[in-house]
């Protein structure tokens, strides 16, 4: 196990396993992490910087870093130089002509110029190409978040996927994902030679309940053996149970632990039965009334703890990734 995997499969392991790695000297890190300083994340105090910086370190995590959507705000607060801190961001690259839908992209190792660079090409060029020529001349590490994701509302695309993965070295294994998207991301990278990264894309504070696994001294090493595929992973998949449990967070987080002075708008999620869940407890009803705010926080749970909702949402999830998946062998056949 000691130079890593030739088969793909191989490099999904066990917690179990993980442990004996870690202590060879292998180090973990969880590439995908949203803050309080991400538009969709509920403004609670464990989920701002300083705090999932100080969960991180405990954890164990040998890189931490936060990719917050088009923002390096977590940064600003925490400051960027920090033991093991790894600067980093989310930005969303809209390219209508090249890619024809909008692609969710990682970066690390970034500095305010070049992330203020990276945000002109993204919001005025739309130009996925030009973005990734600039990754490339200025040495930044980037990764293909969920390739196979595609934004609500919008036309899937999945024939585009294999072409646009070539432009990277990394494709994300997303723990927010079905298994049958995160098969078809490790069959595209053992296709395509692409490395694999498992990430939580908490937004949360789970960070860590997935990672990646490689050698590496410093970020760039560890960042390098994962592209070159001499790396492990310690997956998840979205399971019922899981999305059931990330809801029992989310109302906990909504109820009790969220300021209750910002744009209900603003931290909407896109599933429904959450997005019910924020706008039911910013009612002005229900902060004037601890009791109320109780009792709807309980009857929450309950809906939430019966499965429905959750069941639901995965129906029509794995509906979707049936007809990427069909789509998909269509376009290999012509």
């Amino acid at each position: 196990m000691g130079r890593g995997p030739k088969n793909y499969e191989e490099k999904l392991i066990t917690p179990e396993q993980a442990v004996k790695l870690i202590e060879e000297g292998w180090r973990r890190a969880d590439l995908h992490v949203h803050t309080t300083c991400s538009f969709d994340v509920l403004p609670a105090r464990d989920l701002n910087p300083e705090s999932l910086y100080e969960k991180a370190l405990k954890m164990g995590m040998d890189y931490v870093t936060f990719t917050d959507h088009d923002t390096i705000e977590a940064y600003e607060i925490l400051g960027w130089d920090h033991e093991k801190l790894v600067p980093g961001v989310e930005i969303s690259v809209y390219d209508p002509e090249f890619a024809g839908h909008s692609l969710h992209i990682n970066i690390f190792e970034l500095d305010r110029e070049e992330f203020f660079e990276l945000m002109e090409i993204a919001e005025i060029e739309h130009d996925l190409r030009s973005f990734i020529k600039y990754l490339r001349r200025h040495n930044l590490p980037f990764i293909y978040n969920h390739p196979f994701w595609f934004e609500f509302h919008s036309e899937p695309n999945p024939s585009s996927v294999p072409r646009l993965a070539k432009l990277f070295p990394v494709l994300e294994y997303n723990m927010h994902e079905l298994k049958q998207k995160n098969e078809l991301t490790i069959a595209l990278a053992e296709k395509l030679g692409k490395g694999i990264a498992a990430t939580t894309d908490t937004h949360t504070g789970r960070i860590g309940k997935v990672y990646t696994l490689a050698k590496g001294d410093n970020f760039n090493e560890f960042f390098k053996n994962v592209a070159q595929g001499k790396s492990y992973i310690v997956p998840e998949d979205l399971t019922r149970e899981l999305l059931i449990d990330e809801m029992n967070t989310w109302i906990d987080l909504i109820f009790e632990k969220s300021q209750k002075n910002r744009d209900v708008e603003s931290y909407l999620t896109g599933i429904k039965s959450l997005d019910t869940m924020v706008k039911i407890s910013r009612s002005e009803l229900l902060n004037y009334s601890p009791k109320l705010n109780r009792t709807a926080m309980n009857l929450l749970y309950m809906i939430s703890n019966t499965g429905l909702p959750a069941s639901v949402y995965i129906h029509s999830a794995e509906n979707l990734a049936k007809d990427i998946e069909r789509q998909i062998e269509i376009e290999k056949q012509n």
